[in-house]
């Protein structure tokens, strides 16, 4: 749509400027020179050769040689290149009449001497280097009728003398410079003769002036890409002979006149990236009219039918507004219409039947609604369609088995996020023309044709990522054999399928030109291939969480611009190979979770590592020191859960911007490095589970920001130093299962008893008294007894072999993944920018602001992603707030490879940095209109001033949407999730009052063998949810686990439906919500029931009797609802209720009784 628009504006301003310019006097060097007068005409004036001279004296640049005969002394100044005189006689016969030096390319500034020309009409340097001011003095040239200075650098203001004298100007283009200031009054009132004026991509400011309904026999007007606000004067409906009007990229609010529909002449009406609102005015008059853009503005309404009327119309945009209701069928009357964009609007209908009568269409855009219902099958009979784009909305349907041979011109095929189900139809290969096909989160199933791409040379994108295709045999896979014909191909993605068999090797034969290759979250087998190697420019490898087995290629060091790497959550084993030190552009290295083994090649010192995850393997030897030297590691590096031995390397203190280092679980011995302390970002620090001695070094203490330090199950001795009292960040301190001795420091963390644990430490005292730790005597305070060193030293023998024994029988599983791509349908490879997001926001203005949190706030905002504007949620996290990094690699460890129609949806991440050089992260989300659930129940949203309550179907699908969700994190392999702050504030509701369940910045994975476990009071772990809704076991030192979700549920569960939140002041500190409702059931529920509830209206009509019915059914349903919270809230991990049978339950009580339509 973008570049019909470029080509339609182009040629419109190319015919009405050759038009209205003046005719210049033919060149002089192309004519015959007349004997008799070639002194006379040719010679010119001395007056007009010194002006060109003077301006020759500025030009600071000349590639192209265009002035080499100025001024050589043998030739004329009429016959100089770019000059021509007056040949006719009269007063301008050997005057220089016109200067046109188009495209020459000549730098400098624009002589003031040109206003000597005194009879010049035409001046056209456009497309050079010319910048510095517009010379007042150019106001001297009274014959002037066409001045084009476009696509230059000129700034400044724009003189007024210019156009007070210049009165005879038909034709003035600016455009493409660096002009500021306002629109000059002069010009509006001066130049009544003007035809033409294009002042587009500059840097004006103001509005438009009424007077511009002066200028009468303007044909032309461009004003776009500046910075003019204010609204459209009514006047302009007074340019009767306007044939292209172009506001776009302005400022602008306010209506849109009405008065233009008076403009019957308009050809082109330009106005998109305003901030206009109200509806379309009433343009059915303009019969000539062939472009409409008013996309990227606040219109509302619906689309008036009469649009239908425009019968000249070829191309349509409306996209990125507010329009509601349906899509006129009257659109199907636009016979000669090519390309039309609705997109990222709210129409929520089926897509016309009509639309088929379109035959002219070249580019269909319908992306980002809410369209429900199939596709027209008359659709599909549109053979120019070039452009499909329906992705985004709520439509069902197969596709037609013979879509391929009806659509012989479709280049791009996009359908992505819709609820479409079948078979993918192998007619697709017959699409020759096809560029992009992209099906990403649907419900396709079958195989995927195995002739796809056979004869398609120009296929490019191939996306089927979150469907339910399958692939068993080696037929199933031919496809991948295929596509190798396609010599254009970058992206191929079938990531989260049901696909199985063995991984082809015919992924080495893929088009050198492949940029991105995902096979994620399938079942996999088989091996990576050598021949891997040949794909020389792919940027992204993501084939994790499969069963793929085997060595890792040696081949995979020929990738030399591959940025990211993860194949974690396999089977691979061997060891990591030394080539992929030839990968001098790997920032992110992910091989968690497989049984790789061997040394870690101190060859990756050679990458530009920033994210490093080789945790969960049987990595071994002492650990390097080449880790430690790579400079660039800013994020994470995980090392956990290897074999890894020797001491901690003292070039750990390289790491100077690493957020989180994670060596727990190995075997590392010897002290801790007082290097570590020149890691000033360092957040997240975790070396438990080693063999550790020695005290806790000094240095520590300039780890300003860190939030999380576990030194856990070491032998770590001396006593705990009191700076760590004083580290405010500080939000997680396990020192448990150590040899520490003598006082517990009393301030800071160590008051908070659920962040702090120092258990097994046996000569510890003092401290909080929620610590339960023994007093200190004096002689425990001032020193050790004789006594207590003899017995320490006796028994140092035993306690080592009583932790070895321990450790070799302990499987450590506290591995916190964080991988920051999360894979966006149509931008695999995009990110946005603090400045993108700050545009968006109107720089986080607080009339954007939809939401505050724990860990930052949520504002609402407008960005372009993946070439679509769209309404967007953006998390800006509080870097100043403890736990906030830790909080954003969190939510993007467990968005990164979850999808489920419960789940709010993420769609990119900002890291980078504020415009004042400060640290800045975000998260962009879909946006949800109907705000959360909290809302909704205890402030109790307004509609047209009516207080609005949700009813009791309502809640109880909302409840389903959410166990839902619940039950699909608590199974997801390989590693369940764990959300640990379920709430009502944390359930978003979309259009349809569907819930999504949002914020996973306190979220855990859980490794197999937590997945059946309640209590693992061996370990230790940090949780931080909200109050009334965390389990109670995780006061108690217990590790994460479903069960603390299903108890958080439970709480939301009976909230929903007594609206009383847990931490209501009339329970006081003995009864909770949970006993609140247990002790009512089921004689006096009513008591305990929202009373929402109970004078919600119902759709019944009749008598008493029948109102009576109603109020038991009513009763009875919330009663078992009210159970289901009972059963999943008990205070005992092992009794409550399994999350997918708190599911199934609420479904059958829905299915009970929701025909009742209480």
């Amino acid at each position: 749509m973008a570049a019909m628009l470029e080509c339609f504006l182009l040629a419109v301003a190319v015919v009405l400027v050759a038009h209205a310019a003046p005719a210049p006097a033919p060149a002089s060097s192309r004519l015959p020179l007349p004997p008799a007068a070639a002194g006379d005409v040719y010679a010119g004036s001395d007056s007009d050769r010194l002006a060109l001279m003077a301006f020759k004296k500025l030009v600071s640049g000349d590639p192209s040689r265009a002035l080499a005969s100025w001024g050589d002394g043998s030739t004329p100044p009429c016959r100089w290149r770019g000059v021509s005189c007056g040949v006719a006689a009269g007063r301008r016969r050997g005057r220089v009449v016109a200067l046109d030096l188009a495209g020459a390319g000549i730098a400098g500034e624009v002589s003031p001497a040109l206003g000597n020309l005194t009879h010049l009409r035409r001046l056209h340097l456009p497309e050079n280097r010319l910048h510095g001011a517009l010379p007042w003095q150019l106001g001297r040239l009274g014959e002037l009728r066409h001045l084009n200075l476009s696509h230059n650098s000129i700034a400044g203001r724009i003189p007024p003398p210019l156009f007070s004298g210049c009165r005879r100007l038909k034709n003035v283009l600016l455009h493409g410079n660096r002009l500021h200031g306002e629109l000059p009054g002069e010009l509006l009132s001066s130049l009544r003769r003007l035809e033409v004026l294009d002042l587009g991509k500059n840097t004006l400011t103001g509005s438009i002036p009424p007077d511009i309904g002066n200028l009468v026999n303007l044909k032309l007007l461009v004003l776009e890409s500046n910075n003019l606000t204010g609204e459209i004067p009514s006047q302009i409906g007074n340019l009767g002979n306007l044939v292209m009007l172009s506001l776009s990229s302005n400022q602008l609010s306010g209506s849109i006149p009405a008065s233009l529909g008076n403009l019957s002449s308009l050809t082109a009406i330009a106005a998109f990236s305003n901030n206009f609102t109200g509806s379309i005015p009433p343009l059915e008059r303009l019969s000539s009219l062939s472009y409409l853009g008013l996309a990227s503005n606040n219109l509302g309404g619906t689309i008036p039918s009469w649009l239908g009327n425009l019968s000249s119309l070829t191309a349509l945009d409306l996209q990125s507004n507010g329009f509601v209701g349906c899509i006129p069928e009257s659109l199907g009357d636009l016979q000669f219409l090519e390309a039309i964009s609705l997109s990222d609007n709210k129409l929520r209908c089926r897509i016309p039947d009509s639309f088929g009568n379109l035959h002219e269409l070249v580019e269909l855009y319908l992306d980002n609604n809410e369209l429900e219902g199939s596709l027209p099958i008359s659709l599909f009979n549109l053979s120019s369609l070039e452009m499909l784009n329906i992705q985004d909305n709520n439509l069902t349907g197969v596709f037609p088995p013979d879509m391929g041979d009806k659509l012989p011109n479709l280049q791009q095929f996009l359908v992505s996020k819709n609820q479409f189900h079948g078979l993918i139809p192998p007619s697709l290969c017959n699409l020759s023309m096809i560029q992009v096909i992209q099906t990403v989160d649907n419900f396709l199933s079958g195989t995927i044709p195995q002739c796809l791409g056979r004869n398609q040379k120009m296929l490019s994108v191939v996306n089927f990522d979150g469907n339910q295709l399958e692939a068993t045999t080696d037929a199933d896979w031919s496809f991948l054999t295929s596509l190798t014909n396609c010599s254009n191909m970058i992206l191929i993605d079938v990531s989260i399928n049901k696909l199985q068999g063995v991984l082809p090797k015919a992924i080495g034969n893929m088009s050198t030109q492949l940029e991105y290759f995902g096979i994620t979250n399938n079942n996999i087998t088989g091996t990576i291939p050598e021949s891997i190697g040949n794909l020389v420019n792919l940027d992204e490898l993501d084939m994790e969480n499969n069963l793929l087995m085997g060595s890792l290629p040696a081949s995979l060091g020929n990738l030399k611009k591959l940025n990211r790497l993860s194949l974690s959550n396999n089977n691979f084993s061997g060891s990591i190979p030394v080539t992929l030190g030839n990968l001098t552009k790997l920032t992110i290295l992910l091989l968690s979770t497989n049984a790789l083994s061997g040394a870690i090649p101190s060859t990756l010192s050679n990458c530009p590592l920033e994210m490093v995850d080789l945790s969960y393997n049987n990595l071994s030897g002492p650990i390097p020191k080449e880790p430690f030297l790579i400079s660039t590691i800013s994020s994470f590096l995980y090392l956990a859960h290897n074999k890894l031995t020797g001491n901690l390397p003292s070039e750990v203190g390289n790491l100077k911007n690493l957020d989180e280092l994670d060596l727990s679980d190995n075997m590392i011995s010897g002290k801790i490095p007082t290097t570590i302390g020149e890691c000033q970002s360092l957040q997240y620090l975790n070396l438990s589970g080693n063999f550790i001695e020695g005290t806790i070094p000094p240095s520590l203490e300039q780890l300003r920001g860190l939030l999380v330090l576990d030194l856990s199950q070491n032998n770590l001795s001396g006593t705990i130093p009191r700076f760590l009292g004083s580290m405010t960040g500080l939000s997680t301190l396990n020192l448990s299962s150590n040899d520490f001795e003598g006082e517990v420091p009393k301030d800071g963390i160590f008051l908070n008893a659920t962040a702090t644990s120092v258990m097994g430490n046996n000569d510890l005292c003092g401290g909080a008294p929620q610590l339960k730790l023994p007093k200190c005597s004096n002689q425990t305070k001032h020193g050790l007894s004789s006594k207590i060193i003899i017995i320490i030293i006796a028994g140092s023998t035993i306690l080592f072999l009583i932790l070895f024994t321990c450790f070799a029988l302990r499987l450590r599983t506290k591995l916190r993944r964080a991988n920051p791509k999360i894979p966006l349908s149509d931008e695999q490879h995009m990110r946005v920018s603090y400045a993108q997001l700050s545009k968006a926001t109107n720089s986080f203005a607080s009339e954007n602001l939809i939401g505050v949190g724990s860990f930052g706030a949520v504002y609402k905002g407008r960005i372009g992603i993946a070439d679509q504007q769209m309404v967007v949620a953006v998390k800006v996290l509080n870097l100043q707030q403890a736990g906030a990094y830790r909080s954003f690699d969190a939510e993007c460890e467990a968005l990164r490879c979850i999808r489920h129609r419960n789940l709010v949806k993420i769609l990119t991440v900002c890291s980078g940095i504020d415009f004042q050089g400060s640290d800045f992260k975000a998260l962009v989300f879909e946006f949800l209109p109907n705000g959360n659930l909290d809302q909704w129940l205890h402030k109790h949203l307004e509609e047209e001033g009516e207080p609005k309550v949700l009813n009791l179907i309502e809640r109880l699908q909302i409840a389903i949407d959410v166990a839902s969700a619940l039950e699909y994190l608590h199974q997801h392999k390989p590693c369940p999730i764990v959300h640990c702050d379920l709430k009502l504030s944390n359930i978003l509701l979309d259009n349809d009052m569907v819930a999504h369940v949002g914020d996973f910045g306190l979220a855990r994975f859980l490794h197999q063998e937590h997945n059946n476990s309640s209590e693992k009071s061996t370990g230790w772990n940090a949780i931080r949810g909200t109050i009334g809704y965390v389990a109670p076991e995780y006061g108690l030192g217990n590790e994460v686990s479903i069960y603390g979700d299903v108890y958080s549920y439970g709480i939301l569960l009976l909230e929903m439906f007594t609206g009383k939140r847990p931490t209501n002041s009339e329970f006081g500190e003995v009864l909770t919500l949970h006993e609140y409702v247990e002790t009512a059931l089921p004689d006096q529920t009513t008591s305990v029931i929202d009373q929402g509830l109970l004078n919600a209206t119902w759709n019944s009509e009749g008598t008493a009797q029948k109102y009576h019915d109603i109020e038991e059914i009513r009763t009875e349903c919330i009663v078992s609802i009210l159970k289901v919270g009972i059963l999943c809230s008990k205070e005992i991990p092992t009794d409550r209720m399994q999350i997918g049978d708190a599911l199934r339950e609420l479904q059958a009580i829905r299915d009970r009784f929701d025909t009742h339509q209480l």
